[in-house]
């Protein structure tokens, strides 16, 4: 099932949301232009390890300072490839706009970076021995869809199911799409934790941005004195102006 579009409407272009998605582009675009041992020392440099930060005897002789703190910004930057890339820019592009508008240029983008450290604190707080990079802005996005949950909860998504290559497109509650997305992270995340081994997905990142998302978006939302209403041909057709059927 791919989420195709939702019913919320916005009053404003979503410029913070477009310059994250160009900025985490255009950091790709570089990352895939450096020769592959280039590109494994940038990666293992910006990336989140979190061994570097509960192992300072291994980070300092992986060539790793513990005292440097910048990958919990700089991870939710990099992908892991064009697949992870692709997926975590459509869901910012999908859900990103509308708790923009509620929230405010400035008020998002504080938003959405205090999102990806939360998703970096969970991950390396749970994976404390991994010495693999987490990389992506899933975090980050996961806190983008736990406002968006919070904000209206009474939208939809329409979504695009492929039945023997013919496109199906139908609607179900926001709510409803997210909380089954939240129960397969929580499900996955517990299975990896209890598991040996070390899980290839950051479950505990989107756990953590999910949860700092739900509850920073109330105290970041702007008054609604602060917004202006929208106009009858601002809605999106078929939906009120919070997304409602």
């Amino acid at each position: 099932m791919i989420p195709v579009r939702d019913s919320v409407p916005v009053r404003a272009p979503p410029f913070v949301t477009w310059a994250l998605i160009g900025l985490c582009v255009a950091v790709f675009l570089f990352q895939v232009s450096l020769p592959p041992r280039a590109a494994e020392a940038f990666v293992r440099r910006y990336g989140l390890v979190p061994a570097r930060y509960a192992d300072p005897a291994w980070a300092l002789a992986a060539g790793l300072p513990p005292d440097d703190w910048l990958p919990f910004l700089t991870h939710m930057f990099l992908h892991g490839g064009w697949a992870h890339l692709l997926l975590n820019m459509w869901t910012l592009w999908l859900f990103g706009a509308a708790v923009e508008d509620r929230l405010g240029h400035l008020r998002y983008l504080a938003f959405y970076l205090a999102c990806g450290l939360a998703a970096g604190l969970a991950h390396a707080w749970v994976n404390a021995a991994s010495t693999v990079p987490a990389l992506g802005a899933s975090g980050a996005i996961a806190g983008v869809l736990g406002a968006y949950a919070r904000l209206f909860p009474r939208a939809w998504i329409i979504l695009l199911v492929p039945v023997l290559f013919v496109p199906v497109f139908f609607a179900v509650p926001a709510m409803t799409y997210v909380a089954v997305w939240f129960a397969l992270q929580l499900l996955q995340g517990t299975a990896a934790a209890l598991l040996p081994g070390e899980s290839g997905v950051a479950w505990w990142a989107h756990i953590g941005g999910f949860l700092a998302g739900w509850a920073l978006v109330p105290l970041l939302r702007r008054p609604r004195p602060a917004r202006r209403p929208l106009y009858a041909d601002e809605g999106v057709l078929g939906f009120g102006p919070c997304g409602q059927r």
